[in-house]
């Protein structure tokens, strides 16, 4: 193929439609909107969630529960991946992102005890689970809650 010989794929171009052209292109007059009724005008749409007046899905549906504003979301790490730092290493949020094992720390990070850590570390994180902290207390490593 040459530079010369290029053309676009058939039916990947189109002409605009011109509508309010005359009558003879098939658009004149009304455009293609018909006569009259919220849809002819201009700015005629609905809003999202419109049925026609008709109670909206939104408020037919009972309300339930509420959404927590304090609420705090933790990024979670389980214990089995902490086999990943040398022996004897310190793992702070820091050194878990560098890694790439969380990529956002969100309100800090919760380790869960899933797995088995056969490595001896001190690990400092926002919270720990139970499981995880004797996990790693057995394992010969300390905890820190910052």
């Amino acid at each position: 193929m040459k530079l010369h010989e290029l053309h676009p794929a058939e039916g990947s171009r189109h002409v605009r439609n011109r509508v309010g052209r005359g009558s003879s292109s098939g658009n004149g007059k009304t455009s293609g909107r018909g006569q009259k009724g919220q849809k002819s005008r201009s700015g005629g749409k609905v809003r999202l969630g419109f049925e026609g007046g008709q109670t909206p899905l939104f408020r037919r549906l009972p309300k339930r529960g509420f959404t927590n504003i304090n609420r705090k979301d933790y990024a979670v790490v389980n214990i089995d991946v902490l086999n990943r730092f040398e022996d004897g290493a310190e793992v702070t949020p820091t050194t878990l992102i560098e890694a790439g094992i969380v990529k956002d720390a969100k309100a800090g990070i919760k380790v869960l005890g899933n797995g088995e850590l056969s490595k001896k570390l001190s690990v400092k994180a926002a919270k720990f689970s139970k499981s995880a902290q004797s996990a790693i207390e057995a394992a010969g490593g300390s905890i820190e809650v910052i």
